[in-house]
Protein backbone atom coordinates (compact mmCIF):
# COMPACT_ATOMS: atom_id res chain seq x y z
CA UNK A 1 0.00 0.00 0.00
CA UNK A 2 1.12 3.62 -0.61
CA UNK A 3 1.88 6.17 1.85
CA UNK A 4 -0.35 8.75 1.98
CA UNK A 5 1.52 11.79 1.75
CA UNK A 6 0.87 15.95 2.28
CA UNK A 7 1.89 19.01 0.09
CA UNK A 8 3.99 21.83 1.34
CA UNK A 9 3.04 25.26 1.69
CA UNK A 10 4.11 25.63 -1.84
CA UNK A 11 1.66 22.87 -2.93
CA UNK A 12 4.06 20.45 -3.56
CA UNK A 13 5.00 16.66 -2.06
CA UNK A 14 7.15 16.65 0.76
CA UNK A 15 7.55 13.00 -0.21
CA UNK A 16 6.67 10.57 -2.65
CA UNK A 17 3.47 8.87 -2.52
CA UNK A 18 -0.64 8.48 -2.85
CA UNK A 19 -2.70 12.03 -2.02
CA UNK A 20 -6.77 12.37 -2.80
CA UNK A 21 -6.95 15.41 -4.82
CA UNK A 22 -10.91 16.77 -5.50
CA UNK A 23 -11.35 18.26 -9.45
CA UNK A 24 -13.47 21.19 -10.40
CA UNK A 25 -14.85 23.05 -13.47
CA UNK A 26 -12.27 24.69 -14.91
CA UNK A 27 -15.15 27.62 -16.30
CA UNK A 28 -17.79 27.11 -12.87
CA UNK A 29 -15.75 25.58 -10.33
CA UNK A 30 -18.07 22.92 -9.70
CA UNK A 31 -16.56 19.91 -7.95
CA UNK A 32 -16.79 17.03 -10.93
CA UNK A 33 -14.99 14.58 -8.59
CA UNK A 34 -11.87 13.28 -7.15
CA UNK A 35 -9.29 10.75 -7.76
CA UNK A 36 -5.78 8.90 -6.18
CA UNK A 37 -2.98 10.76 -7.56
CA UNK A 38 0.49 9.53 -7.01
CA UNK A 39 3.01 12.44 -6.78
CA UNK A 40 7.04 12.27 -6.69
CA UNK A 41 8.50 14.52 -4.21
CA UNK A 42 8.79 17.79 -5.34
CA UNK A 43 5.81 17.91 -7.58
CA UNK A 44 2.10 19.47 -7.42
CA UNK A 45 -1.18 18.50 -7.93
CA UNK A 46 -2.81 18.51 -11.41
CA UNK A 47 -4.33 21.46 -12.79
CA UNK A 48 -8.24 22.57 -11.38
CA UNK A 49 -8.04 20.48 -8.72
CA UNK A 50 -7.32 20.61 -4.75
CA UNK A 51 -6.35 18.91 -1.85
CA UNK A 52 -9.28 20.19 -0.26
CA UNK A 53 -12.49 17.98 0.32
CA UNK A 54 -15.64 19.54 -1.00
CA UNK A 55 -18.20 19.98 1.63
CA UNK A 56 -21.29 17.30 1.44
CA UNK A 57 -24.11 18.61 -0.99
CA UNK A 58 -28.05 17.71 -1.55
CA UNK A 59 -30.03 17.87 -4.48
CA UNK A 60 -30.78 21.79 -5.62
CA UNK A 61 -27.30 22.95 -4.12
CA UNK A 62 -23.55 22.63 -5.56
CA UNK A 63 -19.96 23.06 -4.19
CA UNK A 64 -18.08 25.74 -6.05
CA UNK A 65 -14.38 26.12 -5.77
CA UNK A 66 -13.52 29.26 -5.85
CA UNK A 67 -10.56 32.20 -4.68
CA UNK A 68 -8.87 29.04 -2.50
CA UNK A 69 -11.92 27.64 -1.03
CA UNK A 70 -14.94 25.67 -1.16
CA UNK A 71 -18.38 27.82 -1.82
CA UNK A 72 -22.07 25.66 -1.49
CA UNK A 73 -24.16 27.94 -3.79
CA UNK A 74 -28.02 26.44 -4.83
CA UNK A 75 -28.77 25.01 -8.53
CA UNK A 76 -31.73 25.64 -10.97
CA UNK A 77 -30.10 24.62 -13.46
CA UNK A 78 -32.78 22.43 -16.18
CA UNK A 79 -35.65 24.04 -14.58
CA UNK A 80 -38.02 27.06 -15.81
CA UNK A 81 -39.26 30.05 -14.61
CA UNK A 82 -40.80 33.36 -16.37
CA UNK A 83 -39.99 36.55 -16.69
CA UNK A 84 -42.00 38.90 -14.85
CA UNK A 85 -41.49 42.02 -17.08
CA UNK A 86 -42.78 40.48 -20.49
CA UNK A 87 -44.02 36.82 -19.52
CA UNK A 88 -41.30 34.94 -21.77
CA UNK A 89 -40.17 31.19 -21.13
CA UNK A 90 -36.37 31.46 -19.46
CA UNK A 91 -34.64 27.81 -19.04
CA UNK A 92 -32.05 28.34 -16.54
CA UNK A 93 -28.63 27.12 -17.61
CA UNK A 94 -26.02 28.55 -15.24
CA UNK A 95 -25.89 27.79 -11.31
CA UNK A 96 -27.20 30.02 -8.94
CA UNK A 97 -30.29 31.85 -7.96
CA UNK A 98 -32.84 32.35 -9.61
CA UNK A 99 -32.32 35.35 -12.44
CA UNK A 100 -33.95 38.59 -11.39
CA UNK A 101 -37.41 39.67 -12.26
CA UNK A 102 -38.97 35.82 -12.77
CA UNK A 103 -41.35 33.73 -11.13
CA UNK A 104 -42.41 29.87 -11.22
CA UNK A 105 -45.87 30.88 -12.40
CA UNK A 106 -46.38 30.98 -15.81
CA UNK A 107 -48.85 33.48 -17.39
CA UNK A 108 -52.38 32.44 -18.51
CA UNK A 109 -51.99 34.08 -21.96
CA UNK A 110 -49.71 36.41 -24.04
CA UNK A 111 -51.45 39.51 -22.62
CA UNK A 112 -50.77 38.98 -19.00
CA UNK A 113 -49.27 41.34 -17.03
CA UNK A 114 -47.27 40.95 -13.25
CA UNK A 115 -48.88 42.29 -10.15
CA UNK A 116 -46.00 41.58 -7.50
CA UNK A 117 -47.42 38.28 -7.14
CA UNK A 118 -50.01 37.17 -9.91
CA UNK A 119 -50.36 37.45 -13.50
CA UNK A 120 -53.50 39.54 -14.36
CA UNK A 121 -54.98 39.24 -17.66
CA UNK A 122 -55.50 42.71 -19.54
CA UNK A 123 -58.60 42.22 -20.69
CA UNK A 124 -59.05 44.81 -22.86
CA UNK A 125 -55.79 43.83 -25.04
CA UNK A 126 -56.53 40.54 -25.12
CA UNK A 127 -60.63 41.21 -26.60
CA UNK A 128 -58.44 43.82 -29.38
CA UNK A 129 -56.31 40.96 -30.53
CA UNK A 130 -59.26 38.62 -30.58
CA UNK A 131 -61.38 41.60 -32.36
CA UNK A 132 -58.25 41.82 -35.23
CA UNK A 133 -57.87 38.02 -35.37
CA UNK A 134 -61.42 37.25 -36.64
CA UNK A 135 -60.89 40.39 -38.60
CA UNK A 136 -58.12 38.94 -40.64
CA UNK A 137 -59.67 35.57 -40.75
CA UNK A 138 -63.21 36.93 -42.18
CA UNK A 139 -60.54 38.61 -44.66
CA UNK A 140 -58.92 35.15 -45.21
CA UNK A 141 -62.14 33.29 -45.73
CA UNK A 142 -63.41 35.84 -47.95
CA UNK A 143 -60.66 35.81 -50.23
CA UNK A 144 -60.21 32.25 -50.74
CA UNK A 145 -63.93 31.70 -51.36
CA UNK A 146 -63.60 34.33 -54.22
CA UNK A 147 -60.94 32.52 -55.27
CA UNK A 148 -62.64 28.80 -56.09
CA UNK A 149 -65.92 31.05 -57.13
CA UNK A 150 -63.88 33.08 -59.80
CA UNK A 151 -64.33 30.45 -62.52
CA UNK A 152 -68.15 29.73 -61.65
CA UNK A 153 -69.34 33.60 -61.82
CA UNK A 154 -67.65 34.32 -65.34
CA UNK A 155 -69.15 30.63 -66.58
CA UNK A 156 -72.55 32.32 -65.05
CA UNK A 157 -72.15 35.78 -66.93
CA UNK A 158 -71.27 34.21 -70.36
CA UNK A 159 -74.04 31.34 -69.90
CA UNK A 160 -72.15 28.54 -69.86
CA UNK A 161 -72.07 27.36 -66.44
CA UNK A 162 -72.97 23.52 -66.13
CA UNK A 163 -75.53 22.84 -63.46
CA UNK A 164 -73.16 21.04 -60.73
CA UNK A 165 -71.08 24.05 -61.09
CA UNK A 166 -74.19 26.49 -60.30
CA UNK A 167 -75.29 24.46 -57.22
CA UNK A 168 -71.86 24.67 -56.44
CA UNK A 169 -71.81 28.51 -57.12
CA UNK A 170 -74.74 29.13 -54.78
CA UNK A 171 -73.86 27.08 -52.17
CA UNK A 172 -70.24 29.04 -51.79
CA UNK A 173 -72.06 32.16 -52.05
CA UNK A 174 -74.17 31.09 -49.41
CA UNK A 175 -71.03 30.69 -47.22
CA UNK A 176 -69.84 33.98 -48.49
CA UNK A 177 -73.05 35.62 -47.02
CA UNK A 178 -72.69 34.13 -43.83
CA UNK A 179 -69.34 35.24 -43.53
CA UNK A 180 -69.51 38.41 -44.21
CA UNK A 181 -72.25 38.43 -41.85
CA UNK A 182 -70.09 37.08 -39.01
CA UNK A 183 -69.18 40.68 -36.54
CA UNK A 184 -65.76 40.66 -35.56
CA UNK A 185 -66.87 42.16 -32.31
CA UNK A 186 -67.59 39.15 -30.55
CA UNK A 187 -64.80 37.76 -30.52
CA UNK A 188 -63.63 35.40 -29.41
CA UNK A 189 -67.25 33.25 -28.96
CA UNK A 190 -67.69 33.45 -33.02
CA UNK A 191 -68.27 30.45 -34.47
CA UNK A 192 -67.64 30.54 -37.94
CA UNK A 193 -69.97 28.88 -41.11
CA UNK A 194 -68.89 25.98 -42.37
CA UNK A 195 -67.04 25.81 -45.11
CA UNK A 196 -68.03 23.88 -48.45
CA UNK A 197 -66.37 20.95 -49.54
Amino acid sequence: MMKTITLNDDGLANESGNITVYHYDLQTGEYIGSSEEFLMQGIGIPDHSTFLAPPPVEKGIVAIYRDGSWHILVDHRGEIVYSTINGSEIYIFDIGDYPKDTTFLKPATKYDTWDVQKWITDANAQKAASIKDAELKKEVLIKEANEKTQAWQTQLLLGIISDEDKDSLITWMKYVQAVQAVDPQTAPSIIWPVKPV
